[in-house]
């Protein structure tokens, strides 16, 4: 005769890290009320980060023809045929512009990566 088989046990040698994780993924994929505080949190953040960079960008745009408007001498100021104003706003918006544009991709991104982070339950 055979013997019974006897019971399965599980042992349980550590506590599980994985459930968390797991669970906040669900959560923002299935668009709970904890995944979509996540997600308004991140698009708030990025929008916070667009707000503050379109005024600095306005700023330094705007002070350009400010200062050149309290020295109307580099009116008067010619380099290759080309009047100084122009040259000094050819040469600064374009780039203030890029550097900005520059500047949000990288803070957006750090802030994706921060966002992952937290949903993945890293440190």
């Amino acid at each position: 005769m055979t013997s019974p088989r006897p019971q399965r046990e599980r042992v349980i040698l550590a506590n599980r890290r994985g459930a968390r994780v797991i669970r906040t993924r669900v959560e923002v994929q299935e668009q709970t009320r904890v995944g979509d505080a996540l997600v308004r949190g991140l698009v708030r953040a990025q929008l916070g980060l667009a707000l503050r960079l379109a005024a600095v960008a306005v700023c330094a745009v705007a002070l350009i023809p400010l200062l050149l408007g309290l020295f109307p001498q580099v009116d008067d100021v010619h380099i290759a045929g080309i009047r100084l104003n122009w040259l000094i706003l050819a040469a600064l918006v374009y780039p203030v512009l890029y550097g900005v544009g520059r500047l949000y991709v990288r803070l957006a991104e750090q802030g994706e990566r921060d966002f992952v982070r937290v949903v993945d339950g890293e440190p």
